[in-house]
């Protein structure tokens, strides 16, 4: 009867503490420990309005290198990149001719002009003074293989829990029957 008792306690062990495991790993993933603000910049290779925003950017480094961070995606020489910007566009309910294709939370500016720099400014900040948790971000609501890839982990993870569960189940009872055949 000690036997059993161990057993089930293992078993109850593994069902209430994995699961807490895997939410925390997912948690983890999704609310960032820094605070800076992603900014998405799809952009060509040679194209001067992209250039001209890199430039930007470098210029506001200083003052506002802190309060986020580029993703930068080349799409004229990157098929994959060419894809992910427009699968992002597809999500947005928005159609991009060109580059540069800048993002920051739920806004988004096709091309660079001497105008959207105050507002690009101003998004950087907002989304900054918002907690990340709560930051919309495009990209994970774009169907991509990484993405896949987690989700398939996740079940493969819960599968190999109700594995465990069942296999201890099984040892439980076969130790109850021996148990009861003396």
């Amino acid at each position: 009867m000690k036997k059993i008792k161990i057993l089930l306690f293992i078993a109850l062990a593994c069902i209430l503490v994995l699961p807490f495991s895997v939410f925390a790993e997912g948690e983890e993933e999704t609310t960032s420990s820094n605070k800076e603000v992603t900014l998405y910049f799809f952009r060509g290779e040679g194209c001067s309005h992209c250039a001209e925003f890199e430039s930007w950017l470098e210029e506001i480094e200083p003052e506002y290198g802190n309060l986020f961070e580029v993703k930068d995606y080349e799409t004229w020489y990157n098929e994959d990149n060419q894809k992910l910007m427009n699968e992002v566009a597809e999500v947005r309910g928005e159609e991009v001719e060109g580059v540069p294709y800048i993002i920051i939370g739920n806004k988004s500016w096709k091309g660079f002009a001497e105008d959207y720099k105050g507002e690009i400014l101003n998004e950087i900040q907002s989304s900054y003074d918002t907690a990340p948790s709560k930051r919309y971000d495009v990209m994970k609501f774009v169907d991509s293989a990484s993405d896949k890839t987690d989700k398939i982990s996740a079940v493969d993870v819960i599968v190999t829990l109700v594995i465990v569960v069942i296999a201890a189940l099984v040892v439980v009872g076969v130790v109850a029957a021996r148990k009861n055949t003396k």
